[in-house]
């Protein structure tokens, strides 16, 4: 059986029966299942994530019973084996073949079906169709670029039509690989030479001068990178610690740490000097950020689980500058977890700006008067970004905004995000 597409399997049924994150699952899978090539297994998982509502559509119009009716097991193959017929620089026979052949180990009986539906599929799709725009354009966008009614709907309601739909494209596409580099270890111009001396090719960032953009593969096995010369962050999260400003010699305070790359970051424009407290409710998140910080050559930073709703008086009037990136919908980072798309709206996602606004709250107190406090989120809308800044500045007289901005996958080329600057009077 071909290597790579059992470990896309695994890790698709992963996500799909166990709730898995899509990142860790294939890293995990790839280590596990040592594929000939995981550039091919990251670009069908990934694929069949992006388009999961399109390829049930299809599915939906060549099989008699419904989609839900379908075991996990066997889904999942049919899935993959759509997505590389049509989307793949695939044989033809190779993805049908191999595809009843994860049928026969993985779901004994069901491989007749499996490779009548692929064939039918061959046969049939001239005739297969989207469903009408004119009809229900929220239904034809959602089969379209794959995304839960509801997150259609959403964007149709905050931008006009051609935009929205730029947006739903845009989370479709793969993003670049971006890194900064630790300036304790070396210049940005040494990082540059020596990667390309490896065969990456590297350009410049689109918003910040650190940001470096990376194509290649292996490069988190390089000497490079375990010595600890970058890390891989997205140039919207540069950004936020960008207008935050750290200086060294200061107090820095982050909330909501982990896994902690604005944290690195902050530690890293500080020059390693002064201190950085980076907290998190969930403490094995923090020792991914200790690790982290080991790697980098860091020792300013001090990570400790804490409520971030709740103040910690000890901290009061203590922080030059506070960090609080929330926890959120994450629909700017579709392109990294396309999972987050077929997220079902519930009473956790409504509340998500009552608890966004208490962990600003609680997180204001530890500003000192002149100090800086940056709100952030992962996110495109507008209920978790500019009304809760609004909210908490109408409350909060003492603090004045400074700047903020939003921004789009497919306007920036960067993670959907939203940043506000303010300072205490």
């Amino acid at each position: 059986m071909d290597s790579n597409r059992k470990t896309a399997y695994y890790t698709l049924v992963d996500v799909e029966a166990k709730k898995s994150y899509s990142n860790l699952a294939l890293n995990h899978h790839i280590i596990c299942g040592k594929p000939d090539s995981p550039a091919f297994v990251r670009e069908l998982v990934y694929g069949v994530l992006e388009n999961k509502i399109f390829l049930d559509h299809i599915i939906n119009a060549l099989v008699r019973d419904t989609v839900e009716k379908l075991k996990a097991k066997e889904l999942t193959i049919l899935r993959m084996g759509l997505y590389q017929l049509i989307y793949m620089d695939v044989a033809t026979y190779a993805a049908v073949n191999e595809s009843v052949e994860l049928a026969k180990r993985f779901c004994k009986g069901k491989e007749g079906f499996v490779n009548g539906v692929l064939r039918n599929f061959l046969r049939s799709k001239d005739k297969l169709t989207l469903p009408g725009r004119e009809e229900d354009l929220v239904k034809h966008l959602s089969v379209k670029y794959s995304y839960e009614p509801w997150i259609v709907s959403l964007w149709l309601d905050v931008y006009e039509e051609k935009f929205a739909e730029e947006l739903l494209a845009a989370g479709n596409k793969t993003p670049d690989v971006v890194i900064r580099p630790n300036g304790l270890k070396t210049a940005r111009a040494a990082l540059i030479r020596r990667l390309e001396a490896q065969g990456f090719e590297t350009s410049g960032g689109h918003l910040i001068y650190d940001a470096i953009h990376v194509k290649g593969s292996g490069l988190l096995d390089t000497k490079l990178y375990k010595a600890g010369l970058f890390s891989v962050q997205d140039e919207s999260s540069m950004m936020a610690v960008d207008l935050l400003d750290p200086q060294p010699g200061e107090t820095v305070v982050d909330v909501c740490a982990a896994p902690g790359g604005k944290s690195l970051y902050i530690a890293e424009k500080m020059e390693n000097k002064g201190q950085v407290l980076a907290g998190d409710i969930y403490k094995r998140k923090l020792n991914l950020l200790d690790k982290e910080a080991k790697r980098l050559g860091l020792t300013i930073i001090e990570s400790r689980t804490w409520d971030a709703t709740r103040v910690d008086s000890s901290k009061e009037d203590k922080a030059d500058r506070v960090l609080v990136d929330v926890p959120c919908s994450g629909l700017g980072v579709v392109r990294r977890k396309p999972e987050i798309k077929y997220k079902k709206y519930g009473e956790d996602t409504a509340l998500l700006p009552r608890k966004q606004l208490a962990i600003l709250s609680a997180s204001s107190h530890y500003v000192k008067p002149g100090g800086t406090l940056v709100y952030c989120t992962c996110t495109i809308v507008p209920e978790e970004n500019q009304d809760v800044a609004t909210e908490f500045l109408k409350k909060n007289p003492q603090f004045e905004k400074v700047e903020s901005l939003q921004l789009l996958p497919n306007i920036n080329g960067t993670d959907g995000f939203y940043i506000c600057k303010m300072r205490r009077k």
